[in-house]
């Protein structure tokens, strides 16, 4: 047994860091416990092939909340290019963080559809302005409000009505709808509505006319400022800079970080956490555990269930956590040349693969049922045109984040039938960038089922929780447990399958220890 600490803090991608280093920062005894070789979680650069670097698995920017920001002092190189989204095609489609720009490139589509952005990109700034509020509250407890709670639930009604009454009732319809429902009633030129489609589906086990999509669309223009074409923060150096940064802020306050310390138990005494177990059998005291595992390992898992009531042990087992995404890594010789990018600048950003909202749904048809679409939709970035250093001179990266593919295979597994994928999508982007497959040196593949083994994503995925309604704010991981508190006295969570959900925020970290701290205090 080892002496008794302030906090342990299981975990460390970035929202365990986040939450270490703001503990520390104020002022308490911290030991951080991470089960593999190296921090960062899901925000990591490593080289997968000689010379080649890239985010391995997230590949943007939430951005971090700005309070994270100023409160750590962190220091981050972070790119976020003019154009902010491009979908390949004659002519290919640009979305700006200038929305004149953006009308611009639109009116090659439709005048009409031109005419509308500047409305669409105003109304959603407002409506996403109010959502950030949300995003940065602590959810009330709808149980047994207190007189925080209520404050806070009177802060947001005042918000509401500042909105003004079409802004007002517009986010009333918007956040159930289907996101192809909401695409459809702003735009009719069938790319622009699929680049608005996609923001919805994003890390969802979902199609774009699945209901309650727009809530997930909504939730993202919160972190993205509200821009009608959506956010792109890259970091030089990969997300793995990010979390190194992160990871020097919690050690500068005082925080003991441990790697391959892998947690086999949290442990309790008198109705309260007392500490944990390792896997060797080191037993650590604490006066706190933060968890910033998924929800579902940590209360499930690492628990005692004598300790927990049996309907909320079901709830936790009951939390949607099936994987959807896979991620390709592609070395390149040079540049590929997307079809209507002519100028280099609009590949700097996101570039959407997916030419329209029915192919987008095709797909997800396909995962429904255990397979892969021969199409599937491709969020990819090129982050050496922004850094060049993570690949050789005059050599290329391109990150892809595949939707959708199932964590189980209903014919065969994904060992077998990896390469297939690797095909399927590198076919997908040669569609959209003929020639890129001449240009290939080397590919890596990660399936969900990957995912969960070498990362511990939990059912391969990414966002510890699928980011549906019944799974968002008070309801998120579950009801009664949204205040980052668990089912023991002690015990707190801080994972993305907490409010506000998944993204390389920091979010879920900085509120948990914001709560931490009021805590024990």
């Amino acid at each position: 047994m080892t002496g008794r600490r302030d906090v342990i803090v299981i975990g460390g991608g970035h929202n365990g860091l986040a939450a270490a280093a703001l503990l520390g920062r104020g002022g308490l005894d911290v030991l951080l416990l991470e089960a593999s070789e190296r921090l960062g979680g899901a925000a990591i650069t490593e080289e997968f092939h000689p010379g080649f670097r890239a985010s391995t698995l997230a590949h943007v920017a939430g951005p971090l909340r700005p309070a994270l920001v100023q409160r750590l002092g962190l220091k981050l190189d972070v790119v976020e290019p003019p154009v902010r989204t491009f979908a390949p095609g004659r002519p290919g489609l640009a979305l700006h963080a200038d929305p004149d720009e953006s009308a611009r490139s639109i009116g090659a589509f439709s005048p009409k559809d031109a005419q509308r952005y500047a409305a669409f990109h105003t109304s959603l700034g407002r409506v996403a302005r109010l959502v950030a509020r949300v995003v940065d509250a602590v959810p009330p407890d709808v149980g047994d409000p207190g007189a925080r709670d209520l404050l806070g639930l009177a802060r947001l009604a005042l918000g509401y009505r500042r909105l003004g009454r079409r802004d007002a009732v517009s986010l009333l319809r918007w956040a159930p709808m289907a996101v192809a429902d909401f695409a459809a009633e702003w735009f009719e030129s069938e790319p622009l509505r699929a680049l608005i489609a996609a923001r919805g589906i994003r890390g969802a086990f979902a199609g774009p006319w699945s209901p309650g999509t727009t809530a997930n669309l909504l939730l993202g223009a919160a972190y993205d400022g509200g821009n009608g074409a959506g956010g792109c923060a890259l970091v030089r150096g990969g997300l793995g800079a990010l979390s190194q940064s992160l990871a020097r802020a919690a050690r500068d306050n005082g925080v003991e970080v441990r790697t391959e310390a892998v947690v086999s138990r949290i442990t309790s005494r008198d109705g309260r956490v007392s500490g944990v177990v390792l896997e060797n059998g080191t037993d650590i005291r604490a006066r706190v555990v933060v968890s910033a595992t998924d929800p579902q390992r940590t209360v499930v898992d690492l628990l005692d269930p004598a300790l927990l009531d049996p309907d909320d042990r079901r709830r936790f087992q009951s939390v949607r956590m099936t994987g959807m995404a896979s991620k390709v890594n592609v070395a390149l010789g040079a540049l590929p040349r997307f079809a209507g990018a002519e100028d280099v600048g609009r590949l700097r950003g996101r570039i959407h693969v997916g030419p329209d909202v029915d192919a987008i749904e095709r797909a997800f048809d396909a995962a429904k049922y255990g397979g892969f679409w021969e199409r599937p939709y491709i969020d990819a970035t090129l982050p050496t045109l922004s850094d060049p250093d993570l690949a050789p001179p005059g050599r290329h990266v391109l990150s892809a984040y595949v939707q959708y593919t199932p964590s189980e295979l209903r014919d065969g597994g994904w060992e077998a039938r990896r390469d297939e994928l690797g095909k399927v999508v590198l076919a997908t982007l040669e569609s959209a960038a003929p020639g890129l497959g001449a240009l290939v040196e080397a590919v890596q593949i990660l399936t969900p089922l990957d995912l969960e083994e070498r990362y511990r994503l939990r059912g391969g995925h990414p966002g510890h929780g699928d980011p549906g309604l019944d799974q968002l704010f008070v309801a998120r991981p579950v009801l009664g447990y949204q205040r980052y508190r668990g089912p023991l006295p002690g015990l707190y969570l801080c994972s993305a399958g907490t409010h506000p959900g998944g993204g390389v925020t920091g979010a879920p970290g900085l509120n948990a220890a914001t709560e931490v701290l009021r805590d024990l205090r």
